[in-house]
């Protein structure tokens, strides 16, 4: 309408829609407090982390030059349980790599199993983490246990994570507010949703 009113072309049309949208998108982000960074921070603080703790275990796992490092290697050595005695070998069995993808793509099943429907781009996302996900079951394989054993034991803290936040009674208790998309019986909705992708009934 405003297109017609001033006899703007369809170039101009567009740049004076996506300005006016930009600005109140921008509005929204400060009125509900809201910033797609602040999303995204907790990723850009754990990633490095998990990074550095990986190169540190690697490092000690094959007892690199620096001192600390090959006084610990010893204990890695004879620190591991059940089928993984020695942290500093990799997992022969790929029982913990396995694992480990199994668990990653079950966290990303559970993302795309929302709800909501997902935009382009987050499919484009979930996608790329599916084949990270899968990518990461032969590299667990050949690095030291003592790497794959964090990987999995930090997956499933994720797993554990989502799970628990899906809880009504937490989110209550933790007063998180209620969205249009959250369910009063999450973990069933999970398992029929997964069961009707993955198995359906013929």
């Amino acid at each position: 309408m405003r297109t017609k009113q001033v006899g703007w072309s369809e170039n101009v049309a567009r740049f004076h829609f996506r300005k006016n949208l930009k600005r109140i998108v921008s509005e929204l982000y400060v009125r509900d407090n809201c910033h797609p960074f602040k999303a995204s921070l907790l990723i850009w603080v754990q990633l490095p982390l998990w990074i550095f703790i990986s190169f540190a275990l690697r490092n000690m796992s094959l007892a690199a030059s620096d001192a600390l490092a090959v006084s610990a290697a010893p204990d890695l050595s004879v620190g591991g349980v059940l089928w993984f005695p020695d942290l500093t070998l990799p997992d022969s069995t790929w029982i913990m790599p396995l694992s480990l993808g199994l668990i990653n793509l079950l966290i990303v099943e559970m993302f795309a199993l929302q709800r909501i429907e997902l935009s382009k781009f987050q499919k484009y996302v979930t996608y790329m983490i599916r084949g990270f996900s899968v990518l990461m079951v032969p590299i667990a394989a050949t690095v030291p246990s003592s790497m794959a054993l964090y990987w999995l034991t930090s997956s499933c803290v994720g797993l554990g994570q989502n799970l628990l936040l899906r809880s009504p009674s937490l989110r209550t208790l933790c007063q998180i507010p209620k969205m249009k998309s959250d369910s009063d019986t999450p973990y069933r909705d999970l398992s029929v949703g997964f069961l009707a992708k993955y198995f359906p009934r013929k």
